[in-house]
């Protein structure tokens, strides 16, 4: 009986040890500090100076990166080479003709093709009577839509025989004109089959634009890309006539972001990578056919109001 009622007081003693320890470390532990603005302002500045970020273009390209495809227009090799190339007079917008030519309607006249010719043959590819089919311009176009609706210019695919689209991911499928606005140098394309999980543009305004206004502008410049170049907007509601005076476009985004032959028909974006406008045309003085500092884009305003019958 004893020794139950040592053991007894022996366990209570460590009872009460335990529970001194463990509400000493309770006391002991530091008082939870409470973050301030200025410690806020101390970690970000951390960061920005030990963190390399991507630039603000960077950025507006990614965020449109993966919604621009390269788009390739077909005709016969044969009736390619026996078209000759019509050349630049005074100063205009470059747009050259496309290769070989087909009655259109005479509300849809067609336009002067705003990209050099880009020789190639695709993948089997051969025309109707045998001809094996050389790539005649090649050209830029922006998914719009989820299903894979995709805006680009008029002059990139008219009088094409046959259309080939390629996506970021290498994904490669034939399309088709839904719609054409020749007035307006756009048109709607629909591919054949589009990747898994393809992300359409956020289409923006350009009515928040103005001269000095930041853009990028996002395409395949001779067939290379998707290529970025970035500058600034240089003027707005610009307008030029076509050298063959049949056609003449207004209310043009002018800017200077550096675009070649193959960039028509892609996007410009702003720095929230939205798009703004389309490109179309690059103004020439001389037959170089390249970037002398002048462009133009369609604006994203008057694509839409194009589109506005379209199935999007």
């Amino acid at each position: 009986m004893k020794r139950v009622t040592i053991y007894g007081w022996v366990s209570a003693a460590v009872a009460l040890v335990l529970a001194a320890v463990v509400v000493s470390a309770w006391l002991l532990q530091p008082t939870p500090r409470v973050l301030k603005q200025a410690d806020i302002d101390s970690a970000v500045l951390h960061t920005l100076e030990t963190k390399r970020l991507p630039s603000r273009t960077a950025r507006a390209a990614e965020a449109v990166r993966e919604s621009v495809v390269e788009v390739r227009s077909y005709a016969p090799a044969e009736k390619a080479a026996d078209k000759p190339k019509k050349t630049a007079s005074a100063p205009h917008a470059k747009r050259d003709p496309p290769a070989t030519r087909h009655k259109a309607p005479p509300e849809s006249p067609p336009l002067p093709s705003g990209d050099e010719l880009a020789k190639g043959d695709p993948p089997g590819g051969k025309g109707e009577s045998g001809g094996k089919r050389t790539a005649r311009h090649i050209g830029s176009g922006v998914v719009v839509t989820e299903s894979g609706i995709i805006l680009t210019s008029y002059h990139v695919v008219a009088d094409a025989l046959r259309l080939e689209v390629m996506f970021h991911d290498g994904h490669t499928a034939e399309a088709s004109v839904v719609q054409a606005f020749p007035e307006k140098d756009l048109a709607v394309i629909r591919p054949s089959s589009i990747p898994d999980d393809l992300p359409p543009a956020t289409l923006g305004s350009s009515r928040n634009l103005a001269p000095g206004t930041e853009v990028v502008a996002v395409g395949f410049p001779f067939g290379i890309g998707p290529s970025v170049s970035a500058g600034v907007v240089s003027g707005l509601d610009r307008r030029f006539v076509l050298p063959d005076g049949k056609q003449d476009l207004d209310k043009l985004i002018q800017f200077d972001a550096a675009a070649n032959p193959g960039n028509s028909g892609g996007p410009l974006v702003n720095l929230d990578g939205e798009v703004v406008g389309i490109v179309t045309a690059i103004l020439n003085p001389n037959q170089s056919g390249t970037f002398l500092g002048i462009g133009f884009a369609v604006t994203i305003e008057s694509a839409g109001v194009s589109i506005g019958s379209s199935p999007f």
